[in-house]
């Protein structure tokens, strides 16, 4: 496929950027069919992605609907059939400004006023529409084989909530027509996931307007929140983790000595006790500091495995909530390890290994990067890179494939992402390790060596879930709420026949509750054929114990399995010991 440049030479693109380059220019099509059918239309910025491609749009009072949408999508079938060159040149930055000035582009010129004085601007041109970009781009609007135009959304300008609200107009845009229909099917598909959806249905969590970003867990979400928690804490204490629980608010200083009060306070919540500022906490690690450092430590303790299940709290900004997904208090698994310079490799491989064995339970496959120092980080140079160098020999001890994501790090150190893959093929961040020389030198921590000399020690920052609530979200479309039987809120319902059943259903209900079996009775007045439909269509359990007269004469159980839909008859002591056995094994 061949591509031009801003400098007008045109080239081979290389295969690994092949969808970016056309989704970039999906976008130059987008909004050069959005010019023609809203003239009044200004520009800010139209990106790709890995999801697709958008474009900020200033429409003034005009609102879309989804006919809008499908204009804008014709439009742009039009462009794309007039087979337009697309055409780069460049322009000095106060003549670029001048220029993006006459066409009324405020949000460019805005952005022009972003770059160094001695910039020369980019720009591409096709047909009556041009653009500032930096490219490159595919040579022909005919290049541009599939695309759709899917959703609009509202984005703050420079996603600052003080600035002009937006109208984002989102779009997907592939190679081929058959990759995309692909995607249209994958689409579908997640739209029957839906957490939000499917969390209703089985009345898991809700969200309220009077709480916008703080989700509501019912008494099913919480068996399922809880039955994940129970689990982290049986690794946890495999693994030699002790479990601490630090303070939802603390005092101001606090958060400046970590570093965050400097770098994330926009992000985080304030209060005035006392008249002393107070943060609610939007991480953990400056409480499990703390606790460190609350006694004298030797080296016999290190390395020192310190796990909070700790809610914290971050601002979000309205229009970017999303169901679990983007929250503005969520519980995070987190673990803060303390621990000498030599124990680093061996730390972070059994932190690798813990995190494999969690995804590996829900079977995700995932894949790995390495997060280099940002821009706006904190410590010397020497620390930074003594850190990163730790975290790359860990990988490469393990063998462990990893990308480089460079200037993506922490503030206040290099980190591993774990990002998991879904049985969509969609990729979500979750686990993270973040190792920290900074915030030990921050608060002064020490232990003592074996020479009776204070050494600082080394900190590791870790999360396997990352919020449980997002992982409770993610979980919930991988198994489209037909969680595996140790997770299901009810893991079996027991169904009646008849009402003249009721007695030996009662008695089947016992034994499984008994056996801490998480169990339900149905003994409405309904057909049974409705009593099977709803509790593995809509309740998603895995095993509907059904109750006639031949079981109850015989002490029996008939197992229908919400994953096959066959049925088997089998005594009622077998059936606990086969769920109980499920559930101890968690499968």
């Amino acid at each position: 496929m061949k591509v031009i440049y801003s400098n007008g030479t045109v080239a081979e693109c290389p295969k690994e950027e092949e969808l970016h380059v056309i989704r970039h220019t999906a976008a130059h099509v987008m909004a050069q069919a959005i010019s023609h059918l809203y003239p009044h239309a200004k520009f800010a910025y139209g990106p790709p992605s890995d999801k697709g491609f958008h474009y900020d749009v200033d429409l003034g009072d005009t609102k879309l609907s989804d006919e809008d949408l499908q204009k804008i999508e014709a439009e742009m079938k039009a462009i794309v059939k007039q087979n337009l060159p697309i055409r780069p040149s460049i322009l000095p930055r106060d003549e670029a400004i001048a220029f993006m000035q006459s066409r009324g582009e405020k949000y460019k010129v805005e952005h022009i006023g972003d770059l160094p004085q001695d910039a020369e601007i980019s720009f591409y041109t096709q047909g009556d529409y041009v653009d500032m970009c930096t490219g490159p781009h595919l040579c022909y609007t005919k290049g541009l084989k599939a695309f759709k135009i899917t959703t609009q959304s509202g984005a703050y300008w420079k996603n600052n909530k003080d600035n002009t609200m937006l109208t984002r107009i989102n779009g997907i845009a592939f190679a081929s027509q058959k990759d995309l229909d692909d995607y249209l099917v994958m689409l579908e598909e997640a739209e029957k996931r839906d957490h939000r959806k499917v969390g209703k249905e089985m009345n898991l969590f809700m969200f309220h307007d009077e709480a916008p970003g703080f989700p509501f867990f019912l008494p099913k979400g919480m068996l399922v929140k809880n039955a994940l928690i129970d689990y982290w804490r049986e690794i946890h204490t495999r693994e030699n983790y002790v479990e601490v629980q630090t303070p939802l608010i603390m005092n101001r200083h606090l958060w400046e000595t970590s570093g965050h009060w400097d770098h994330y306070k926009d992000n985080m919540y304030s209060t005035t006790i006392d008249d002393n500022t107070f943060c609610v906490k939007p991480m953990n690690c400056p409480g499990g500091v703390m606790v460190y450092d609350s006694k004298p430590h030797s080296y016999r303790e290190l390395p020192l495995r310190v796990g909070e299940l700790g809610l914290v709290h971050r601002h979000e900004l309205k229009g970017a909530l999303h169901g679990l997904f983007r929250v503005r208090c969520f519980t995070q698994d987190d673990a803060h390890i303390f621990m000498r310079r030599e124990q680093i490799t061996d730390e972070i491989i059994n932190v690798v290994n813990l995190i494999n064995e969690v995804y590996t339970k829900f079977g995700f496959k995932y894949h790995v990067e390495l997060s280099t120092r940002p821009e706006n980080s904190m410590g010397s140079d020497e620390d930074w890179d003594a850190a990163t160098e730790g975290l790359k020999g860990a990988l490469d001890k393990l063998g462990l494939p990893y990308v480089i994501n460079e200037g993506d790090g922490a503030f206040y150190g290099p980190k591993i992402d774990f990002h998991l893959e879904d049985c969509l093929g969609r990729t979500w961040q979750c686990g993270t390790i973040q190792l920290d020389f900074q915030m030990p030198l921050n608060f002064q921590l020490e232990y003592v060596d074996e020479n009776g000399e204070k050494q600082r020690p080394i900190m590791i920052h870790r999360v396997c879930f990352g919020s449980i609530e997002r992982f409770i979200g993610i979980i919930t479309e991988h198994f489209a709420g037909k969680f595996p039987v140790w997770l299901a809120p009810t893991q079996a319902k027991v169904l009646l026949v008849s009402e003249k059943h009721s007695e030996y259903a009662n008695k089947v209900f016992d034994a499984l509750r008994n056996a801490k079996i998480r169990v339900e009775l149905d003994d409405r007045s309904e057909k049974i054929g409705y009593k099977i439909r709803e509790a593995q269509v809509v309740d998603r359990v895995p095993y509907m114990l059904i109750i006639g007269q031949n079981e109850a004469d015989n002490g029996l159980v008939s197992v229908r399995s919400r994953d096959t839909g066959a049925t088997e008859t089998m005594s009622l002591e077998d059936f606990v010991a086969k769920i109980s056995k499920e559930n101890k094994d968690r499968v």
